[in-house]
């Protein structure tokens, strides 16, 4: 074989492998962007079901509702977004259609919709009464549009669903305002193909900022991903940086859940399936305290308003978390004098960071309260602007004579919060013993939360 031969056969063979190249690359090459970083910074947001189904008992509608049964007689957006502001939640999306079809705004596209039912005389728009109502609260706004289609007649025929589905995103991408997140569920899809690629340049086109959430099967087309159950939990170490089909994604984690267990809708009589508080609050520590989001389900009942012990519960749900991890909280606010650079990641501002050493792989954050403190968890926070650097830490307590591990794992990211058996100690600090990159660490909280019963 000649040097050209060679040459040209050792080029081919690298063309050929460079997927597996792409796999092999540093996952800190992976950066996030803005908008990325910007939707993680949110945490915590609702997802509002509400539909034909509210009024049929049910939780799957089969497209055969008659668009009559939806009549609300007492529509409360503005409810709906101040409980979720309470909660906490930074952001609401809004169910604009569920898997039977029924649109909650005056589509175009079909007559099965708001348009055709009594309510407001077929003139209503739940989509739009959501999202000024969630503006006005200060909370950001986002649309789930299911890609399943029971009712549809269209669906049999996947061009003529593509034009249709893909309509349907034009109306609500156009006369919605900015929207932070758009949900692609694949539930009851297997077998049928749709055009994606088409989709989503309708929705890059006038939402360019939205975050398209998809589960893995989907890889290509979103910005964040499923956690896979919806139980509103994140097991494992959690990374930012996934690879699937052959190459690398920063596609972070968002878990949802319903406020009420198993149910995503309104139920009459669903009172007993309400999470408890120290539910809800072991939740949120097992999703946003693992670097992820947290969508939680709230429904409207047949009124148009959320229960009023759903109200009372998010309430509850909220003053709790502010209680548990709120800056008036957080005991590392109150320490011995101490660098710029450590102050960076104590001073309760999320813009700020300490950074590592240049080239460092190992170095730490220590807080020195200056006298001893009582505490049982720890809050940390990675800058991932420059990608996700930490692959392994450490929390530990100086006893007057040495350091010793209270806690530990891997991954950071966007948040951790790391819960040990209640200790006394004057100093405690995050110590980075292995970083892929020098770390940068945005906050290093320390709580001694009150305990809450089971959930």
């Amino acid at each position: 074989m000649t040097r050209l031969a060679r040459t040209l056969l050792g080029a081919a063979m690298a063309c050929a492998l460079l997927p597996h190249a792409a796999m092999a690359q540093g996952t800190t090459d992976i950066k996030p962007s803005p908008q990325q970083i910007h939707w993680q910074d949110l945490e915590f947001g609702v997802i509002v079901h509400f539909g034909t189904n509210t009024f049929l008992d049910r939780e799957w509608g089969d497209g055969k509702a008659d668009p009559k049964v939806f009549d609300p007689d007492h529509v409360d957006t503005v409810q709906w977004a101040r409980a979720s502001k309470a909660a906490g939640a930074r952001y609401m999306v809004m169910v604009a259609k569920h898997h039977d079809g029924f649109a909650l705004y005056p589509t175009t596209q079909s007559d099965y919709s708001v348009k055709s039912s009594p309510w407001m005389g077929g003139k209503g728009d739940l989509v739009k009464l959501a999202s000024d109502a969630a503006r006005a609260e200060g909370l950001e706004f986002g649309v789930y549009l299911s890609p399943w289609d029971r009712h549809e007649p269209r669906y049999g025929e996947p061009k003529a669903y593509d034009a249709y589905y893909q309509a349907q995103v034009e109306e609500l991408a156009q006369h919605y305002g900015p929207l932070v997140e758009w949900w692609l569920d694949g539930a009851g899809s297997a077998g049928h193909v749709y055009d994606f690629p088409r989709y989503i340049e309708t929705l890059r086109t006038y939402q360019p900022n939205a975050m398209v959430f998809a589960d893995m099967g989907l890889f290509e087309y979103g910005d964040i991903r499923w956690v896979g159950q919806e139980d509103g939990y994140i097991r494992g170490e959690n990374w930012n940086v996934i690879d699937r089909h052959g190459y690398q994604r920063w596609r972070p984690v968002e878990v949802d859940t319903p406020l009420h267990d198993l149910h995503w809708f309104w139920h009459p009589h669903d009172e007993s399936t309400l999470k408890s508080v120290a539910k809800l609050v072991d939740t949120w520590e097992n999703s946003v305290g693992r670097g992820g989001q947290l969508m939680l389900g709230i429904a409207p009942d047949r009124h148009g308003q959320l229960p009023e012990a759903d109200v009372a519960r998010l309430d509850a749900f909220g003053k709790a978390l502010r209680e548990r991890y709120g800056d008036a909280s957080n005991l590392a606010r109150h320490h011995a004098a101490t660098d710029e650079n450590t102050e960076a990641a104590l001073d309760g501002n999320k813009d700020t960071f300490w950074s590592a050493p240049a080239g460092s792989r190992h170095a730490t954050i220590e807080v020195d309260f200056g006298h001893p403190v009582t505490f049982d968890r720890t809050l940390a926070m990675e800058w991932l602007d420059d990608g996700q650097h930490v692959r392994k830490y450490a929390i530990e307590i100086f006893d007057g004579k040495a350091w010793h591990a209270v806690a530990g794992a891997e991954a950071i990211g966007h948040m951790k919060i790391d819960v040990f058996p209640r200790v006394t100690a004057q100093r405690v600090r995050l110590n980075i013993l292995s970083s892929v990159g020098a770390a940068s660490i945005r906050e290093f909280q320390v709580f001694n939360a009150a305990p809450l019963p089971s959930p």
